[in-house]
């Protein structure tokens, strides 16, 4: 190599390092979810104090029932939302998100046991299924925060998310909102929660995860394209 040739070649060597920015490192899956834990509990917490514990909270609490949906709402919440961070990294296999399918399908098969165990119980008074519309804007409003963390931290990520993982990252923030509004928001029987509340976690999810598509994979995607181009 001659010297014309190296000096031409520290030049670009220098061109392309002109505009190169430091890079932070992503946090990890487990980092993460504690980032979003921390970001999201405090949210959730405000939204039981505000509206205020639903009547004979306590004697719920002590009640295995009532606490396995809740343990499966809350596993349903933690799985996604590590599946979802995990799901971002090319070393983490897809099959990860097969612990929050899981943890839903449980969580869904134990309100219908206990639906078909009440209305036995109660020769079927417990599958009268009344109007309950406030879990709708409830669930979305409780659930906002959390998505807005989530749709934060998946964008901080080094790939562009996929739908899955931000399908999932929806899934948690709705069964997180899902957790705490059943310890401020009451209903009369179990059909209620297995159409009204679940019902409502569907449509946050299907929302909240088709938000997230439009402006998360979209918009890195483009940009990625572009910055290849130049």
């Amino acid at each position: 190599m001659t010297g014309a040739d190296s000096h031409d070649t520290d030049r670009l060597i220098d061109t392309l390092v002109a505009d190169l920015r430091p890079v932070t490192r992503a946090p990890s899956p487990l980092g993460a979810l504690a980032f979003w834990l921390a970001a999201s509990l405090p949210v959730l917490a405000f939204a039981v104090w505000l509206m205020g514990p639903r009547p004979g909270l306590a004697h719920l609490l002590a009640t295995p029932r009532f606490v396995l949906v809740e343990a499966l709402s809350v596993a349903t919440a933690l799985l996604s939302a590590h599946a979802a961070f995990c799901m971002t990294r090319p070393d983490r296999s897809a099959r990860i998100a097969l612990g929050p399918i899981l943890a839903l399908l449980l969580w869904l098969a134990e309100l219908g046991r206990q639906c078909v165990i009440l209305s036995i119980e109660t020769r079927g008074a417990a599958l009268v299924l009344h109007p309950d519309i406030a879990c709708i804007p409830a669930i979305a409003i409780s659930a906002l925060i959390p998505a807005l963390g989530m749709a934060w931290l998946l964008h901080r990520t080094a790939f562009p998310p996929t739908r899955r993982a931000v399908a999932l990252g929806a899934l948690a923030a709705a069964s997180a909102a899902e957790a705490a509004l059943r310890l401020y928001h009451g209903e009369s029987t179990m059909i209620m929660v297995l159409v009204w509340q679940m019902g409502s976690v569907a449509l946050a999810t299907a929302a909240f995860g088709l938000a997230g598509s439009a402006f998360l994979i979209r918009p890195r995607r483009l940009r990625s394209v572009t910055e290849g181009v130049s």
